[in-house]
């Protein structure tokens, strides 16, 4: 188990200069789950009943990979369950983008084919895949199973659309990837929104705060903006710390090699612009979180709902703030990103190649 004391001034943890961002450090105050003790280890256990990890991977990068630190960092007040729905959910979510990567590595587009149909089906019919013979496809209908049985119909429909609008862009990856196309800046940033399922853990906001949303408050241009600029954040922070990692993996969905392949900018100048953009969102951020929390007070207009809803934009926003520091301390924490310990540094070691089909 890892301790939880980073962020605090006395931390001995090194944010290389590059990375070091002194407004989250010294603005946005990291806080954790107080279940995350029993999630890292329900969690863990979840990966070795699913057999989405072998037992040596899980025991030896489990805990250092901190999937579930990020999650225990994000979803303050979710009930248990629901932090424990969504930790496996996340968890799930990574070894499935490692299974996208090992496929476009190998060349396996029938693989990538045929896994992609059967996410796509499992989404709309889970329980008719729970114990399906690919374990990625059974622990993902054990996710939606489980994240299903929170809010009702209307909110699970959204999550689906949304999920299929995921599925569809690691597709679009894919292709890209095996062709070698370097999406343009633009290209990149819609798509980005999209694999990194901006929509998917905005949703989850809600069954955290234990209500679904009425429709004119997520639409709300502030709320909408304070979410989108969250998850912006989260994306290109993730491209600033994984650019060394892509890469060397022959990667083309980076911003910081979108810049560098279609606006002629050096590695240095890129990284200099990826970070730019990442200080920017969290400076309109400050500000659209002051527009909601207006829109909280104007929702509290003296009913029950009122005062409920009100509540519940409350909770998320402040899980809006969250995602900020959580985000930032997992990249410097998950063994995911420290490429420079790994052997290959192509290859991530906490991935089973032979299991995978690679030999």
């Amino acid at each position: 188990m890892r301790a939880f004391s980073y962020g605090s001034p006395s931390t001995a943890l090194a944010v290389p200069p590059a990375l070091y961002l002194p407004v989250i450090e010294s603005g946005f105050p990291r806080q954790l789950h107080p279940y995350w003790p029993r999630l890292q280890e329900n969690t863990r256990s979840w990966l070795l009943e699913k057999r989405l990890m072998p037992a040596d991977k899980v025991e030896e990068y489990a805990d250092g990979l901190c999937y579930t630190d990020l999650m225990a960092g994000y979803y303050i007040g979710a009930p248990d369950e629901v932090l424990q729905a969504i930790a496996d959910y996340s968890a799930w979510f990574f070894v499935w983008d490692d299974r996208h990567d090992r496929d476009v590595v190998h060349g396996r587009a029938n693989a990538w084919r045929k896994l992609r149909l059967r996410l796509h089906a499992a989404l709309d019919a889970p329980r008719d895949h729970l114990h399906h013979q690919d374990p990625l496809v059974a622990g993902f209908a054990d996710s939606m199973v489980r994240l299903y049985s929170f809010l009702g119909e209307h909110w699970n429909k959204r999550f689906a659309r949304h999920f299929h609008a995921v599925i569809d862009a690691y597709d679009r990856e894919f292709r890209n990837r095996t062709s070698g196309t370097v999406p343009t800046v633009a290209e990149y940033l819609e798509l980005r929104r999209l694999t990194f399922a901006h929509r998917i853990w905005t949703d989850l906001l809600e069954p955290s705060a234990g209500r679904e949303l009425p429709a004119e408050v997520r639409r709300h241009p502030a709320f909408r903006r304070a979410a989108l600029l969250s998850q912006e954040f989260a994306a290109w922070y993730n491209d600033l710390c994984s650019l060394p990692k892509e890469i060397a993996g022959d990667e083309v969905h980076n911003l910081g090699i979108s810049l560098i392949h279609h606006q002629g900018l050096t590695l240095e100048e890129a990284v200099v612009e990826v970070r730019r953009r990442v200080e920017e969102c969290v400076e309109q951020f400050l500000v659209a979180e002051k527009d909601v929390a207006r829109l909280a007070e104007l929702l509290a207009d003296g009913t029950v709902r009122g005062k409920e809803t009100s509540i519940a934009v409350r909770a998320c926003l402040g899980n809006m703030r969250n995602w900020f520091s959580s985000v930032y301390w997992f990249h410097h924490e998950s063994g995911r990103y420290m490429v420079d310990n790994w052997d290959d540094r192509s290859t991530p070691p906490y991935v089973n190649n032979e299991a995978a089909g690679e030999k």
